[in-house]
């Protein structure tokens, strides 16, 4: 596999218009900051070497190389998921190709279901951290060069990102969240019980999606950032059904909050260092708009 990563990154590097060290995911609620990137080269999956080929309606399916606000950007518009029958191995093919690239930050975002009673359909959450309830790990097998066999895993998202992100929404006025996303195989949606279990474990939102990618960028020490919209609510006295369509519909209404927040973190992203920051309190934020 590391042979084919290597085939991949290097067939990507003679095409490559611009010299990235920041990636994007454009997931659920990010659609429209694609059509914001300029100067773009823009390749088919499907002609890229090895690459898996995303089969998700509302995922695109192609690589972006361009510019965003004058910043050299990487962007994948339709990722891949456990639930499509891909190995983790497969899923977490892209970020490996990126670290070989010189991807340095890492931006996700995703659509959640939520958990926590104080969220509403339409809320955008910070991602804190994570708990893997997959069942495969994306490191599991023969350990990659490009970190140790057991990572720590106490800051995955990083903190400096998270207070940015903070800061941008504090002024725009925009609503953020802060939480803990759980990552499930899927591709069913929860049950009521499911949903008050994740949520007694410690989760405020449950996706399909994110937490393999995370781990593998962490491995690969890029430092990551991860944001959900709440396209749905569970775990309470009245379950309400869901759909796939009535998601894309809660994101698609998010989008652009998420899509301004996103931006501007990529503008300014560059300056903000990867020194851990002590005593960074999420709570602090939020009650700024109460």
């Amino acid at each position: 596999m590391y042979e084919k990563i290597q085939e991949t990154a290097s067939w990507l590097r003679q095409r490559m218009t611009t010299s990235p060290t920041t990636a994007i995911i454009l997931g659920t609620g990010l659609g429209q900051l694609a059509s914001e990137i300029t100067d773009k080269k823009e390749i088919p999956y499907a002609e890229i070497p090895n690459f898996p080929v995303s089969t998700v309606e509302g995922h695109s399916g192609k690589l972006i190389f361009g510019k965003l606000g004058g910043v050299d950007i990487l962007a994948m518009q339709g990722r891949f998921h456990y639930y499509e029958g891909y190995s983790m191995k497969e899923v977490t093919f892209p970020i490996r190709v990126m670290y070989e690239l010189g991807i340095k930050t890492l931006f996700v975002s995703n659509a959640a279901g939520g958990m926590n009673p104080q969220f509403n359909i339409g809320d955008l959450m910070i991602i804190t951290d994570h708990i893997n309830f997959f069942p495969e790990h994306p490191l599991r097998g023969k350990n990659y060069p490009t970190g140790p066999r057991f990572p720590d895993m106490h800051e995955t998202y990083d903190k400096n990102l998270i207070q940015l992100a903070a800061n941008i929404a504090y002024e725009k006025k925009i609503r953020v969240k802060f939480g803990v996303y759980i990552g499930l195989q899927g591709p069913t949606f929860e049950t009521p019980a499911e949903y008050k279990m994740y949520h007694m474990m410690g989760a405020d939102a449950v996706g399909m999606s994110t937490v393999p990618e995370v781990i593998v960028a962490h491995h690969c020490g890029i430092r990551t950032f991860g944001i959900s919209v709440i396209t749905d609510l569970g775990g309470f006295d009245n379950p309400v059904e869901v759909s796939h369509e009535e998601v894309q519909e809660a994101a698609n209404a998010a989008q652009p909050f998420m899509t301004e927040i996103m931006r501007e973190m990529i503008v300014r992203s560059e300056k903000v260092t990867s020194q851990k920051q002590e005593n960074f309190n999420t709570d602090h934020p939020t009650e700024k708009w109460k």
